[in-house]
């Protein structure tokens, strides 16, 4: 019988995109002797779901729409082959595109609300958003506002990576996109009054939705225009038929920059795992940047197998990122060679 691997790692920040992390680490398995490998590049509704998806097949397009403080942007969209449109807000709304000029209390989702409408006007039967590395905590209100408070009869599913509330967007995200804590407090006053305005328009109460603070508040304000909040990882699970591909197989690989405490609790590492011992697949592993030691133990204790980290085969963190396609592909063989021989 011919041992059959799967390689369905999340981004690794800073050095490896999703697609370049599966092609370095099923290199490395066919050069340890396995002649059947799946690369699938997953994603759990943050930055890199874009690229997830359509690494399966489909078409990119490029709409050029208001960015998070209001100068254009020309935001790429995907649409895959049963016409569904596929939005990931940091390529419109996303903190990349201020960086460290953000303005915490000014950011807006308006480019997202306006790429969903673009989506939708082209006819979109469907619309999936995926809502990580958002530069905004406006409560979803520029992009509900561009969409009209509608979405015209479409379903819109999206992709969170987190299960934070609405109002708690402003103090667990707001620090991160340059919110000083006078301003965090008042983010949260906005959100407040914002649920109490969705509430009263639409009949929707955003505070208790796990999730609905993904975004700064972008979940709470599509799931109160009509849109379904889901689990990220699962979204992109289900679009690329990972279940079907990982059942029977013989070692299912999986891996991101920083593994922690995190990585485990429902992101694509941890969901990876997880859905890997349900099936039975008797070899389950992390590739890894590096990864916090109790994570690390938690990982080998449940899975019988420690991660390997590209730090430990590199002098230093820089070098680790510099080098990190080849080291990825080196632990991918050491890892290979390990399962083949039954260790």
């Amino acid at each position: 019988m011919v041992p059959t691997a799967v390689v369905c790692p999340d981004k690794f920040r800073g050095s490896l995109t999703a697609v370049d992390a599966t092609d370095a680490m099923v290199a490395g398995l066919r050069r340890a002797g396995f002649d059947t490998v799946h690369g699938i590049p997953m994603a759990d509704g943050g930055e890199g779901t874009l690229d997830a998806l359509l690494a399966g097949g489909g078409a990119t397009r490029t709409t050029r729409v208001t960015g998070p403080l209001g100068d254009p942007v020309d935001a790429a969209w995907g649409v895959l082959s049963d016409g569904t449109a596929i939005i990931e807000m940091a390529r419109a709304s996303g903190l990349a595109l201020v960086g460290e000029d953000n303005d915490a209390l000014r950011a807006s989702t308006r480019g997202t609300g306006e790429l969903i409408a673009d989506a939708i006007g082209r006819g979109a039967p469907r619309v999936l958003v995926g809502v990580g590395g958002s530069a905004t905590t406006d409560g979803g209100l520029g992009a509900v506002t561009a969409l009209g408070w509608a979405l015209s009869g479409v379903p819109v599913t999206i992709a969170c990576d987190v299960t934070t509330h609405f109002v708690d967007a402003a103090e667990v995200f707001g620090p991160q996109k340059g919110a000083t804590r006078a301003q965090v407090a008042l983010l949260r006053r906005r959100l407040e009054r914002l649920a109490d305005e969705y509430l009263e328009r639409t009949g929707v109460d955003v505070r208790p939705l796990d999730g609905g603070g993904a975004a700064g508040g972008l979940a709470g304000g599509l799931a109160a225009i009509g849109a379904v909040l889901e689990s990220g990882f699962d979204v992109v699970a289900d679009a690329t038929g990972l279940a079907d591909l990982i059942e029977g197989a013989d070692l299912v690989v999986t891996g991101e920059g920083h593994l922690d405490a995190s990585s485990l609790g429902g992101k694509v590492v941890g969901g990876v795992l997880a859905l890997s011992a349900d099936l039975g697949v008797p070899a389950r592993a992390v590739i890894c940047g590096d990864c916090v030691a109790s994570s690390a133990e938690e990982v080998s204790v449940a899975h019988g197998r420690a991660p390997l980290t590209l730090r430990d085969r590199a002098w230093d963190l820089d070098d680790a990122q510099a080098r990190a396609a080849l080291l990825a592909e080196e632990a991918a063989v050491e890892l290979g060679t390990s399962v083949l021989s039954g260790r």
